[in-house]
């Protein structure tokens, strides 16, 4: 019997190629053996199947496991045993639950009552990072992003087919879309590697998608984003993943939200923080600061006299909206207490005067903290 063409080879790619190389390499090749581009050309129809069939199988994590592992064996009847077999030696199983579903009942669903899918898969879930402001984040926004994505072939109405051509029964499966194996004392259900588990196959592939069903375009997508999102935020876009194969239903695109760092507000969940310098003078005396807030607004904050630096204030109700709830968070201003580098005669007379006035009175903080240091000191001294 002739030796089979391993499928890497057939693909002109490594054992190790990534996703995105095996399918390049495919649409290359696909493109080159089309029969639409060899009319009469049985060679070039038989190498656009062989390659097709490779594609097929590789594509597939699992089947490309199980190929990996037995080779072409893992997709006959024979399901790999040796000649004079008997036993699991040479089988190779997509799931566990094909050998419990022929033991147990092949008609409830398989092992823990699953039923094996069949038909085309739905298509991939999608990832998209989008960097917002943070009074982005604040108001919420409505946005346009633009993403290249696998569609539905316009061509063939995402079902594969040539236009004009259609789809005909499995003639390895007989339309069941699973085979049967022995092996040793048991007979062996798993998917039919022809058709996929659909049942069906194509007779002439798209010229456009070569069979896929879909392609890839670049779309532009409306995004609502509501007030109150967050870093790690997911919006969920249902059905504007990647196209399923054939007509099935698309997965759906997730848009993780990333908030790029405040000039003057730091987040801390729906509080605001941010840091007041004020002067010395204010410090002492109080006063009131205004504080421009992300609603829009002025906040007049009122310094109480005798402040001292590192003090929070909060304002009640100027911070972050809640997502998709009511109300507002906190906005926390640390004072900052600025001590001034350059002075006229006159100030530095007054701070002189104020010293002396301070160190000759006996002030209410006297006995605080500062005033058991200075104690402390004029011991040490006598």
């Amino acid at each position: 019997m002739a030796s089979e063409v391993d499928y890497y080879e057939q693909l002109n790619v490594s054992r190790d190629c990534d996703g995105a190389t095996l399918k390049s390499s495919y649409r290359k090749l696909a493109m080159q053996w089309h029969p639409d581009k060899n009319p009469g050309d049985a060679a070039a129809e038989s190498k656009f199947k062989s390659i097709s069939e490779a594609y097929d199988v590789l594509k597939d994590p699992q089947k490309r496991a199980a190929y990996d592992r037995y080779g072409h064996a893992a997709f006959t009847n024979g399901g790999g045993n040796n000649a004079g077999g008997g036993g699991f030696a040479g089988a190779a199983f997509n799931d566990i639950g094909d050998i419990f579903e022929t033991i147990f009942g092949g008609g409830g669903g398989g092992f823990g009552g699953q039923q094996q899918q069949r038909g085309p898969a739905r298509g991939a879930d999608l990832r998209y990072d989008m960097e917002i402001t943070l009074e982005d984040a604040f108001h919420g926004k409505h946005t346009e992003i633009e993403i290249d994505v696998s569609v539905g072939c316009d061509e063939c109405d995402g079902s594969g087919a040539e236009p004009g051509t259609g789809v005909q029964r499995c003639g390895t499966c007989q339309g069941h879309g699973k085979v049967r194996a022995q092996q040793g004392f048991f007979v062996v259900e798993r998917t039919c590697a022809s058709c996929q588990g659909r049942g069906e196959v194509i007779e002439s592939p798209c010229h456009v998608c070569y069979g896929e069903g879909k392609v890839d375009k670049p779309q532009t997508l409306e995004v609502d984003i509501p007030a109150g999102v967050d870093t790690g935020t997911r919006i969920r876009l249902t059905g504007k993943g990647e196209a399923g194969a054939r007509g099935a239903p698309a997965g759906d695109l997730y848009i993780f939200i990333h908030l790029i760092r405040h000039d003057i507000f730091e987040r801390e969940g729906t509080t605001l923080f941010t840091r007041a310098p004020i002067s010395f003078t204010l410090a002492a005396l109080g006063g009131e600061i205004t504080i421009p807030g992300l609603d829009g607004e002025k906040h007049d904050i009122r310094i109480p006299a005798g402040i001292q630096s590192g003090k929070q204030i909060h304002q009640r109700g100027a911070g972050m909206p809640v997502l998709r709830g009511r109300g507002n968070g906190d906005m926390v201003i640390q004072i900052e207490v600025e001590t001034p580098t350059k002075l006229s005669k006159q100030q530095r007379q007054i701070l002189r005067d104020f010293q002396e006035t301070e160190t000759g009175d006996e002030t209410p903080n006297s006995t605080g903290f500062f005033g058991k240091l200075k104690d402390a000191w004029e011991d040490l001294t006598e």
